[in-house]
């Protein structure tokens, strides 16, 4: 119907109406996701979403920045990333940056030392998934010898 119409209004001298704004779910997946590996589309849409608010400009290039910083693990670049949002208008950052800052030596031990504690994590999600089948079918002896020996 739409495109039917859209003609007539035209001719009738009524401007188109503006496509709408992408929404706030489009917008977060096509910010977390890396320019490279957008689809063309998505990338056109996303540069007139940044040209339309700069305040989402100056977000997505902080966002980039992080995660430069976070798949490269440069711990050592992250003051200079939360002095520069600190320096931004982007209120929503900045309790970022404050919990950054409240944690700042574990984040940078997180980020640039290549120990972590996935194998640890690992194992307790598998005793996890071990007492929530067994719940209220065996006391802890039983337990205990089926986290053992699985």
């Amino acid at each position: 119907m739409r495109t039917y119409l859209r003609p007539l209004r035209a001719a009738a001298g009524r401007p188109p109406t503006p496509p709408r704004p992408p929404k706030t779910r489009q917008l977060t997946s096509w910010l977390l996701t890396h320019p490279d590996r957008l689809a063309h589309d998505d990338r056109d849409q996303l540069a007139r979403a940044r040209a339309a608010y700069p305040h989402l400009d100056a977000l997505t290039n902080h966002v980039t920045a992080f995660a430069e910083i976070l798949t490269a693990q440069q711990g050592q670049r992250l003051n200079d990333r939360i002095t520069a949002v600190e320096a931004d208008d982007q209120p929503d950052l900045h309790s970022l940056t404050a919990g950054l800052r409240r944690d700042h030596d574990q984040v940078v031990n997180g980020l640039t030392m290549t120990y972590n504690s996935g194998v640890v994590e690992g194992h307790v999600n598998r005793i996890k998934i071990i007492k929530r089948q067994m719940h209220g079918r065996a006391n802890l002896d039983l337990l205990s010898k089926q986290i053992l020996l699985a």
